[in-house]
C-alpha cells in the first residue's frame, strides 16, 4: 500500500471536498432557475468550474485546517444567489431548490462508491493509480453523506430549515428566520457539545449502509 505524504494527502482530500461543495450549490442555483429564478445564471454561478464558488475562507482554509487539526472536515462554498420571490411556487419551490443540494451530495456519494469498487479492484492488481483513486473515493463518499445528513438539520441557514419552513405557518416562518443570525452559533455549541455528532453518527452510518445494499457493494 502506498503511503501518502501531507501534501498528497490534502491534495487528495481537497478533489473530494471541493466538488462536494461547488456542486451542491450549483444544484440550488440549477433548480432555482428551472422553477422560474434566473439569479444564478445571470451571475455565471451554474457553471461546473469550482473557481467560480470557492469561498477561501470556507472551502480551502477551515477544511484544510480541520483536516490537519481534527481529522474532522467540515466547509462551504460561496452560496449560489436566490431570488425567492421569481419562484413559480415560492413556498412549494423553496423547499425543492433547499433539497437539491442534499440530493446532489447522495448522488455524489453513489458515484464515489461506484469509484471505489472500481479502485479497490485496481489495487488488488496493484496498480499505483487504484490506491489513490482508492483513498480519494473512500475521502468522497464520506463528506458527501456527511454534507447531505448535516445539510438536512432544520437550522438556519441549514437546507433543512428552509424545506421545514415550507411547510409552517407563517409565525413558524418568521421564527425560523429570527433565528438565522444565531444558527452558526448554535451548530458550534452542538459540535462542542458532542450532541450534533451524536446524532450525525448513525445518520452518516445509516446512509453509507443503504448505499451499500443499494450497489450490493
Amino acid at each position: 500500500m502506498i503511503e501518502f505524504n501531507l501534501l498528497q494527502k490534502i491534495i487528495i482530500w481537497l478533489i473530494p471536498i471541493i466538488f462536494a461543495i461547488t456542486l451542491h450549490e450549483v444544484a440550488h442555483g440549477w433548480v432555482a432557475y428551472r422553477l422560474g429564478d434566473p439569479t444564478a445564471k445571470l451571475q455565471k454561478r451554474l457553471s461546473l468550474n469550482p473557481l467560480r464558488h470557492i469561498d477561501l475562507l470556507g472551502t480551502l482554509i477551515i477544511p484544510i485546517g480541520l483536516l490537519l487539526t481534527t481529522g474532522f472536515v467540515f466547509g462551504w462554498a460561496k452560496p449560489v444567489p436566490v431570488n425567492w420571490s421569481n419562484l413559480h411556487n415560492p413556498r412549494r419551490d423553496t423547499a425543492l431548490v433547499a433539497i437539491a443540494g442534499p440530493l446532489t451530495n447522495l448522488l455524489m456519494a453513489i458515484f464515489w462508491a461506484l469509484a471505489l469498487r472500481y479502485s479497490f479492484m485496481l489495487s488488488l492488481q496493484n496498480i499505483a493509480a487504484g490506491t489513490v483513486l482508492l483513498y480519494m473515493s473512500n475521502i468522497g463518499v464520506s463528506i458527501n453523506i456527511l454534507l447531505c445528513v448535516l445539510n438536512l438539520i432544520p437550522i438556519p441557514p441549514l437546507d433543512g430549515s428552509r424545506v421545514l419552513a415550507s411547510f409552517l405557518p407563517a409565525r413558524g416562518q418568521y421564527l425560523l428566520h429570527r433565528i438565522e443570525p444565531f444558527g452558526f452559533f448554535i451548530l458550534l455549541i452542538l459540535l462542542v457539545s458532542g450532541l450534533l455528532g451524536s446524532f450525525l453518527y448513525p445518520a452518516v452510518q445509516g446512509l453509507k449502509s443503504f448505499i451499500r445494499v443499494l450497489l450490493n457493494f
